[in-house]
């Protein structure tokens, strides 16, 4: 669960890390008020889930009221790289002396969390370390481990804060690595963590974070009441929400075959099998979605999962792959007629059963003598065929 910036601002805030004032705004008349109680200069932030913000035009400095308004009626109808603007953050503009970059995530490949930082902030890190890959620093620590002080300033110190307080940073890296563990996050970001003030004036100096990007793991929203607070109806896909309304794991995707089969591996892997029959065919056939039923689903599980796959335009025909374990295929049979029963469905559909009941599925599928239903014996086959068929129908169309 990707945070927008007012948002992550508030998770920040939870550990006092320190920030600009800003205001949430979802209207220009809003804008106007914040603005006002902010003082000039301020900043008018788009508030998107994607960054490069600022080169689409979606961060704009107004210096008075009626530049602020404007700067806001101008953001506010904006897509950003296919991302609807969400209302605008209304921020104090801060006198910048030198921008860092900080985060801590998750690394899959090494299997422990990342604390990556650099002393060229205000870009992409990825552009940073193709350019100066020298300038950036990473420590891994392991899952089992923590991230303390002594860490923290050894940190610190290799990131050359210049002209900044190493003490200072250390605790800010501290207490992201805090929010990062409370929230079950699987990145903390801080892009430009700056170092702000008078030039002439040493006391007045210190760090800010003048943006923040947090990412949240999906899979312990349990533990915070579903994060409903960071719901964003706007943003959700329908086909995502009817899915994680009856438990399915679902990811909705831009090809034309339905994907179901019974864990994410084999899912994965049937996706792989589609996109690679699509190649072959020189069609362009692509996976619509990934869903997973996962073990031991249900008749009317697979009924849900096909009616919800079905219900999606762009879907072609479906590709059920089943390797029958805890999950029965003759359940899966079953709930595959009920779906068809139900929905009136013309689009055809490709299973490949194997494993538990796999013989009984088969068989039951067979005495329903649906002209839209087809059996494969493998799942190259099987992808294959459900590759064809939805490139037919899409030239039918």
């Amino acid at each position: 669960m990707d945070l927008y910036e007012y948002q992550a601002r508030e998770l920040l805030a939870g550990q006092s890390i320190p920030q600009p004032k800003a205001v949430y705004a979802q209207n220009s008349h809003e804008v106007a008020e914040a603005a006002e109680q902010l003082g000039y200069p301020c900043v008018i932030k788009a508030q998107v889930k994607i960054g490069h913000r600022g080169q689409a035009g979606g961060v704009k400095i107004a210096h008075n009221r009626d530049e602020a308004i404007l700067m806001a009626e101008s953001i506010l109808p904006m897509t950003i790289h296919g991302h609807k603007v969400n209302g605008v953050l209304v921020a104090e503009a801060k006198n910048i002396l030198h921008e860092y970059y900080v985060s801590i995530s998750v690394d899959r490949s090494s299997r422990d969390f990342d604390v990556l930082a650099t002393a060229n902030g205000g870009t992409e890190v990825e552009e940073i370390a193709r350019e100066h890959p020298e300038s950036v620093k990473r420590l891994h620590i392991d899952a089992l481990d923590d991230f303390d002080h002594d860490a923290a300033v050894e940190m610190a110190n290799s990131i050359g804060f210049y002209h900044a307080d190493v003490n200072q940073a250390a605790e800010i890296l501290l207490k992201m690595w805090q929010c990062f563990k409370d929230n079950d996050a699987t990145l903390v970001e801080i892009n430009p963590l700056a170092k702000i003030g008078d030039p002439d004036d040493e006391s007045s100096k210190s760090l800010c974070a003048l943006d923040a990007k947090i990412s949240l793991d999906g899979n312990a929203a349990f533990r915070h009441d579903g994060w409903k607070r960071f719901a964003d109806s706007t943003e959700a896909d329908p086909y995502e929400t009817r899915a994680a309304q009856h438990g399915l794991h679902y990811v909705h995707l831009h090809g034309q075959v339905g994907v179901i089969g019974n864990g994410a591996g084999l899912v994965m892997s049937s996706l792989d099998a589609v996109s690679g029959a699509g190649e072959e065919q020189g069609t362009g056939i692509k996976p619509a979605n990934f869903l997973d039923i996962g073990g031991g689903a249900s008749a009317a599980i697979m009924s849900d999962s096909l009616e919800i796959v079905l219900s999606d335009p762009q879907v072609e025909s479906v590709f059920v792959n089943v390797y029958g374990g805890i999950t029965s295929c003759e359940q899966v049979a079953e709930g595959i007629l009920e779906a068809l029963d139900k929905l009136n469905a013309a689009k055809p559909i490709v299973v490949r059963f194997d494993g538990n009941a796999a013989a009984e599925g088969l068989s039951i599928l067979a005495q329903a003598d649906n002209p839209n239903l087809h059996v494969a014996n493998t799942m190259e086959e099987a992808a294959q065929q459900a590759a064809r068929l939805a490139s037919i129908a899409k030239e039918n169309h």
